[in-house]
């Protein structure tokens, strides 16, 4: 576990998510949970030890499974966007371990099994202020790696948890992506508003502002791709290519090059399929 400021800590040893915990007077305000069972045992004990209030909640940054299948083991009231609430109540009340292969990393936790999910208690529209301590904490909606998508922003300590906006090293997540609006929520992090603020990504920790850029620069190539492809009348499949010319972006170990691959081409498939594809519409069709 890390401090980065004075009550706020991260850690991102555990597969899945980064998590943060932020100390406050009336309690402990978690942001995402460890997917896998045994980890959450370890994140519980670890967070006894900080000396808050008695109070516990849990936010969720979006429906993501890899920060949400642990939810229910943190034992505590759970926080999302209305969006991610919505999403939950589409789903069927118990997750299988099975089906698709999306590149998400709880699909690497062994035995995973049946697990039942912890929907949010509370849920909210654009923002939400949270009055645990002295300092306000706020919950803001800022869609692009989901419809659900959310920061969570400490005005005073100039740290912002911005969950799937940014990640580093890694291939994003695609499939149910709005890539106007994450464009415009990167454009958001790089203006006046957050300079000198330590930005905290959901995966892989903080990042500076450099990285901020680089993903900007990913994601407007991603979207310039597939607007290519749909002003053609390209089938879906045709993203497999674009997936490929993208694994060159990624500093990352060759080990995680086959699950960034299939990440990767997951996500184009289907956001593809659900942007711009229409049965009987491709010009290929004719």
């Amino acid at each position: 576990m890390e401090a980065i400021a004075k009550n706020v800590y991260i850690e991102d040893q555990y597969v899945g998510v980064t998590l943060a915990a932020i100390v406050q007077p009336r309690g402990l305000i978690q942001i995402d949970a460890p997917p896998a069972p045994e980890d959450s045992r370890a994140w519980r004990g670890a967070l006894m030890g900080l000396g808050s209030g008695p109070d516990r909640i849990l936010i969720n940054l979006d429906a993501h499974p890899d920060r949400t299948l642990g939810a229910r083991a943190m034992d505590c009231t759970v926080i999302a966007h209305e969006k991610t609430a919505a999403t939950f109540r589409n789903r069927p009340t118990t997750f299988k371990a099975q089906g698709e292969d999306t590149g998400a990393n709880w699909e690497s936790i062994p035995g995973l099994g049946s697990v039942r999910w912890a929907p949010p208690e509370i849920s909210f529209g654009e923002t939400m202020t949270l009055h645990w301590g002295e300092n306000p904490i706020f919950l803001e909606h800022h869609p692009g790696p989901s419809a659900g998508s959310i920061w969570v922003v400490l005005p005073d300590e100039k740290i912002v948890f911005v969950g799937d906006t940014v990640s580093k090293n890694q291939a994003p997540f695609l499939a149910n992506a709005d890539l106007p609006a994450w464009l415009g929520a990167l454009k958001l992090l790089q203006e006046p508003e957050y300079k000198g603020f330590t930005i905290v990504s959901g995966r892989g920790g903080v990042v500076a502002q450099q990285t901020v850029r680089n993903q900007a620069g990913l994601i407007k190539y991603i979207y310039d791709r597939l607007e290519k492809l749909a002003n053609r009348g390209a089938f879906p499949d045709a993203t497999d290519k674009v997936a490929d010319s993208l694994l060159n972006r990624f500093k990352a170990p060759a080990a995680r090059q086959k699950q960034f691959t299939q990440r990767l081409r997951y996500g184009l498939y289907h956001y593809y399929v659900r942007r711009y594809h229409r049965p009987g519409n491709s010009l290929e069709d004719q």
